[in-house]
């Protein structure tokens, strides 16, 4: 064993292995080699290098897309640990000289897009010198990228915790709200408006994989109802201008009315069990060592929590009588 790292280490240049991260990343040595500026046969014959270095194959072909075998799997691992250890290293001399640096890559689900930006930049006027990055999936692809260790963080609405192992941090409320077009026959119910009502409207659908869809589907269920679906959509976004367009109604955080509010086009209805007071937290690896910039994030992150609640509250002032 000591002789094999000895090996590693006198033969393994970091070079090497920050082309062979940005291939498994990419999944392409074309697409390695124009992220880092270099030509394929430099890419090409830095592999050569390191496989024959680890005396063991580092990829295989499924397709036309490069995917790491079992050996490389665990040296990618290795990989991010290492880069992380020195990014956060990088940091920690930074913050010794009095120059605040650091880097932040979050991923987060796709309702999330709405809070976060807004976190980072607020953190960004504290700490000038941080470089962020944001990654936006829908949950189960987040759960995959917590799962290969992609990214510090993560700003989930529903902790994973039957599919991984992690630790979690409450930090701001996230009300899920039906949303339907101003004027809607639903509006002139009486109020609260049953679910019943509103499961035989048309209803608008978020895909598999959403969490938020989950929320609003188990509660359904746990009535004994079904919604009318006429039709999924991949975005909340896209969904929103259907509501508004008159399409159907829909289920939604009231956080993704943030930009346009709550008095134009699309209506939030009082309706029963709803609110779905729902929280947002940033989610990590159990037992992963955050890197002194992420716990920066996630302490400055809970510090929020007042304000973004009071901004909901700004937004749609109901929402004091679910408190």
């Amino acid at each position: 064993m000591t002789q094999t790292l000895h090996s590693l280490s006198r033969h393994v240049t970091f070079r090497q292995l920050q082309i062979f991260a940005a291939i498994i990343r990419t999944g392409s040595f074309t697409e390695a080699a124009d992220e880092l500026f270099l030509a394929q046969p430099t890419i090409s014959l830095q592999m050569k290098k390191l496989g024959e270095t680890i005396g063991l194959p580092l990829f295989e072909k499924m397709g036309k897309t490069i995917r790491p075998t079992g050996a490389g799997e665990d040296l990618y691992a290795a990989c991010r640990d290492l880069f992380r250890t020195f990014e956060d290293l990088e940091a920690q001399i930074a913050d010794r000289k009095g120059i605040r640096r650091g880097k932040l890559r979050l991923g987060v689900v796709t309702t999330a897009k709405y809070i976060a930006p807004e976190l980072l930049a607020a953190f960004g006027v504290q700490f000038p010198g941080i470089e962020f990055s944001m990654k936006v999936s829908n949950r189960d692809e987040i759960i995959q990228r917590i799962q290969n260790g992609e990214d510090d963080l993560y700003v989930m609405g529903q902790v994973p915790d039957d599919e991984v192992d992690v630790e979690s941090v409450p930090f701001a409320l996230n009300p899920l709200t039906v949303m339907v077009p101003r004027g809607h026959p639903l509006t002139r119910l009486y109020k609260p408006v049953s679910l019943a009502a509103i499961a035989e409207a048309p209803f608008l659908i978020r895909e598999p994989g959403s969490g938020t869809r989950h929320a609003y589907l188990r509660l359904f269920a746990e009535k004994n109802l079904r919604p009318h679906i006429v039709m999924e959509l991949s975005s909340n976004e896209a969904i929103k201008h259907a509501v508004a367009s008159g399409l159907g109604v829909s289920i939604l955080s009231i956080h993704s009315l943030a930009l346009e509010g709550t008095g134009g086009p699309i209506e939030v209805l009082e309706a029963e069990d709803f609110p779905i007071l729902r929280q947002w937290f940033l989610v990590y690896p159990k037992g992963k060592h955050l890197s002194s910039t992420a716990q920066k994030f996630l302490d400055f992150s809970v510090s929020q929590e007042q304000f973004i609640t009071d901004r909901l509250l700004h937004l749609w002032p109901e929402l004091r009588h679910h408190l």
